[in-house]
């Protein structure tokens, strides 16, 4: 038996209380006793007008159950993961919209077979009760070059025909005007498919093998094979193989594609892309069709219908016009529908410029002093540090966080390696302090950055060109200390940057502040043994605060850190003496 690896009570459950779980969470959906089949909770508004069905194998959440609502789908039955709906579920889903006065229904139904059978035999059972019912095929997998007599796939494309049709019904349109409008509109309609990995129907094995690092175009929505594996290329490049193969002439099921038409883009996340792949996808499509001369009306990107826990995603084209847009931008109750915007893509302002004011120091009027020379060495020294100790930082952090401790802190060096190299160094130590605080502000980002930028600027306006002894450096250290632990959050203690080095720092140069700053060896010596302490601490703070303690046993990193960027300065000053 294979490990569980997915968050259900049991395979044979799984469905039914996936679908249970859609209806309590929503008030406007009800379901239908001893069905699988989700209903919209007011079907009463259904009297006088076309109702719409679709539905199919679960497994493809938020699709079909999550697009029924005014405005889209009138209900949709479930079938077991990847398998079609059983006909009497289906029948009895006609029966209830019928029932609740509905002038006609309309099934939308994927190209596989078994949904095509089993709602086929559910329509002609409903027609012998008296129902009208008519049947839209939606097949706009783009694929194969020659399709086998089964046809093109039904995928992503038929959640904008719930979209579509389900605005026709609300406005009052006949089941044959419905039908009419969107056979045409699926005429322009194409969707390709990508996939990093396979998924696996509960209970069984992977549906395909995929070896690390490689990519499968193509697929189908439960598995089934596609046209080409390769390896896995940067992202601009696979939408851009993507779109040439729905767009090539050459193929059967391409979809004709030329500068000056305008689509709707759909971005579809197969199950476990993450929402920062998707938008960097999202980025790519708008590009490369705008590249193409082709004008992006409108572009939905999330999870529409999805292929269980596949990493991948699939486009979604479909040709627009100002009638398709006006039916797609109709407002819908139905939960899984987004909130999208009527502005059109392709034309819109999308960068705001920032104020015309900057904060940002005046550095070229600074002038050099009598300890530029010695700062800058402070400086030169730190950064090669730094760079040094990249993978140890690293190594430390992964045992507490996200492990780039190391990469945050050699990027701030190389900032200020680049600042040093057109820049003089400023006699004021403040102004040199103001400096960095920005540079590791906008550069280093995270919440290093943040600490350290918060400790320089507050550090800053305690020392100046003529007053720049132990005291104040020491009233510039308790400063920066004081914001680090006022916005951090932290106290001695607490297994942070703030217990490890700079309580320990401050006390020890306060004791010193008679003294000239150069002979404060001892204060990096306690500051180090400090950092070495943390080891036998509980985090009180920062991100290793989330973690068991019996899990960390290294000393913090970014104590590390700061303990070599205090070695770094004593030697520097020690040589100076």
């Amino acid at each position: 038996m294979q490990p569980q690896k997915k968050l259900i009570n049991s395979v044979d459950s799984c469905v039914d209380e996936a679908v249970c779980g859609l209806v309590r969470a929503n008030g406007g959906l009800s379901l239908l006793k001893g069905h699988r089949v989700v209903l919209r909770s007011d079907l009463e508004n259904l009297r006088g007008k076309v109702a719409l069905l679709s539905g199919g194998g679960s497994g493809h959440e938020p699709a079909h159950g999550g697009y029924v609502g005014a405005g889209m789908l009138s209900a949709a039955v479930a079938g077991g993961v990847f398998a079609s709906p059983p006909p009497a579920s289906i029948l009895a889903a006609i029966l209830s919209l019928y029932n609740a006065g509905a002038s006609g229904v309309l099934l939308i139904v994927k190209n596989y077979t078994g949904d095509r059978l089993n709602f086929g035999l559910a329509a002609e059972q409903a027609r012998n009760h008296g129902v009208a019912v008519d049947m839209v095929i939606v097949a706009e997998d783009c694929a194969f070059d020659r399709p086998s007599k089964a046809g093109r796939r039904g995928l992503c494309g038929t959640v904008l025909i719930h979209k579509l049709a389900g605005a026709l019904a609300q406005e009052g349109c006949s089941l044959d005007q419905i039908v009419s409008k969107v056979t045409e509109v699926l005429k322009g309609i194409g969707t390709l498919g990508v996939s990093l990995s396979p998924c696996s129907v509960p209970g069984c094995l992977p549906s395909f093998v995929l070896p690390p690092g490689d990519m499968e175009l193509g697929l189908g929505i439960h598995g089934e094979p596609g046209i080409k594996r390769s390896k896995v290329g940067f992202a601009d490049e696979v939408v851009k193989t993507m779109l040439d193969h729905m767009t090539n002439p050459d193929s059967q099921s391409h979809l004709p594609l030329k500068s000056g038409d305008r689509v709707v883009v759909c971005v579809n996340n197969l199950g476990a892309l993450s929402c920062l792949e998707m938008a960097i996808v999202a980025r790519a499509a708008v590009i490369c069709l705008e590249n193409r001369g082709v004008e992006v009306a409108r572009v939905m990107s999330g999870s529409f219908m999805t292929s269980l826990e596949m990493t991948g995603v699939s486009l979604t084209l479909m040709k627009a016009n100002q009638e398709t847009l006006r039916l797609f931008d109709a407002k819908t109750s139905a939960p899984a529908w987004p909130n999208l915007s009527s502005v059109c893509v392709t034309g819109r302002s999308y960068i705001t410029d920032p104020p015309a004011t900057s904060t940002r120091p005046q550095e070229d009027t600074y002038t050099e002093g009598p300890l530029s020379p010695v700062m800058r060495q402070v400086l030169q020294m730190i950064c090669s540090t730094l760079l040094d100790k990249q993978e140890e930082l690293n190594s430390l952090d992964r045992a507490a966080g996200d492990g780039d401790c190391g990469n945050t802190h050699a990027q701030a060096a190389k900032v200020i390696q680049e600042w040093l190299q057109d820049h003089v160094i400023p006699g004021c130590p403040g102004q040199l302090l103001s400096v960095l605080a920005r540079l590791v502000q906008e550069k280093m980002g995270g919440s290093s950055g943040a600490l350290y930028s918060l400790f320089l600027t507050a550090a800053a306006g305690h020392v100046t060109e003529t007053q720049s002894n132990a005291a104040a450096w020491a009233s510039a250290v308790h400063a920066g200390t004081q914001a680090m632990r006022r916005y951090g959050g932290a106290d001695p203690g607490d297994r942070t940057m703030v217990r490890d080095l700079l309580c320990h720092f401050h006390s020890t140069f306060h004791a010193l502040q008679n003294s000239e700053y150069t002979k404060s060896f001892s204060s990096f010596l306690k500051a180090t043994l400090g950092a070495e302490e943390t080891r036998n601490l509980t985090a009180k703070a920062g991100r290793a605060s989330y973690i068991a303690a019996e899990r960390i046993t290294l000393p913090d990193p970014g104590a590390v850190a700061v303990a070599a960027i205090l070695r770094a300065v004593v030697e520097v000053l020690e040589a100076q003496k």
